[in-house]
C-alpha cells in the first residue's frame, strides 16, 4: 500500500528547514505532528528527597535539551548560583548549543560528544577525580548508567523530570499509512491511549534498537528502522520506504 499519511509521535520542529518538511513536499505525503510522551519537571522538594546537594558536584552530565532545561530549573528553584567552575558534559553538539541559552560559552568549560551515550566514554574517562550529577528523567536508557560505572565514575543520578502519557483521545478516530516511535515510551503511550490497537496495514517506524524491542515485546511488526549505514536518519529511512513502496503499481 502507498503511503500518503504519517504521524511522527513528537512536537512539530520548529525549524523552516526541517528534513520532515521537506520530505512532505518532495514525496507529497501528508506528515503530522503530535507527541505521545511530555515532559514534567519535578520539584525542588523532591529533589532533596532524592539527598541531591547541588554544592558537592563539580561536573555535569546533560544527555537532553530536558536536562539542561530543567537543571538549571532546581538550580534556580533551589536558589544555588552554578558556579563558572562547573564543567559540563554534553552527549551531542544539539545539546551543547541548546546550553547556550543559560551559559556564555565561551566562558565555560564545555566537552562535547558525538551522539550516543556510549561514545561519551572517551572523553569521561579522563576526568574520573570529578563527582558528576546526571540529571534525568524516571526514564534511563540502561547504557548510561553502565557507561558510568564501568568507567568507575563517582557519580550520582538526580530525577529531575518524568516522562508522562499524554492524552491522545483526539486521535481515536483517525488513522495514518506510517506511525513513527522514537523511543519505548512512545509505544506505552499507544497501548495506554489504545489498548485494542491492532496494527493492521498501519506501517511502523522506529529510531534506535530500545525502540524495536518495545514494538516486538508489544506483538507488532517494524516495517521501517533507523539508524542503519543506508538510512542514518528517520527521515532517510521515510524517504527509502515511500520510494520503494509509492513506485509500484
Amino acid at each position: 500500500m502507498k503511503v500518503k499519511t504519517i504521524l511522527v509521535s513528537q512536537p512539530e520542529p520548529k525549524v523552516e528547514n526541517s528534513p520532515y518538511f521537506e520530505l512532505q513536499e518532495k514525496k507529497r505525503v501528508k506528515v503530522d505532528f503530535v507527541p505521545f510522551i511530555h515532559v514534567e519537571g519535578v520539584s525542588g522538594k523532591e529533589v532533596r528527597h532524592q539527598k541531591i546537594d547541588l554544592n558537592k558536584y563539580t561536573a555535569i552530565i546533560l544527555t537532553s535539551r530536558n536536562a539542561v532545561d530543567n537543571f538549571f530549573r532546581i538550580a534556580d528553584e533551589m536558589r544555588f548560583k552554578v558556579p563558572d567552575s562547573l564543567k559540563y558534559f554534553c552527549q551531542s553538539e544539539a545539546v551543547a548549543y541548546y546550553l547556550q541559552k543559560y551559559v556564555v560559552y565561551r566562558k565555560r568549560k564545555i566537552y562535547v560528544g558525538k551522539r550516543t551515550f556510549t561514545e561519551m566514554s572517551t572523553i569521561l574517562k579522563k576526568y574520573k577525580t570529578e563527582k558528576f550529577l546526571l540529571p534525568s528523567s524516571d526514564v534511563l536508557k540502561p547504557e548510561v548508567p553502565s557507561v558510568l560505572n564501568d568507567l568507575k565514575l563517582t557519580w550520582d543520578r538526580g530525577i529531575f523530570y518524568r516522562t508522562v502519557v499524554s492524552d491522545l483521545s483526539h486521535l481515536k478516530n483517525v488513522t495514518y499509512d506510517v506511525l513513527v516511535f522514537f523511543s519505548p515510551s512512545g509505544i506505552k503511550s499507544l497501548f495506554e491511549n489504545f489498548p485494542d490497537f491492532k496494527q493492521n496495514d498501519t506501517r511502523i517506524a522506529v529510531f534506535g534498537n530500545s525502540t524495536v524491542k518495545a514494538v516486538e515485546d508489544a506483538g507488532l511488526k517494524v516495517d521501517i528502522m533507523a539508524p542503519t549505514p543506508e538510512t542514518p536518519s528517520m527521515t532517510m529511512a521515510l524517504e527509502k520506504y515511500i520510494d520503494d513502496v509509492n513506485s509500484k503499481k
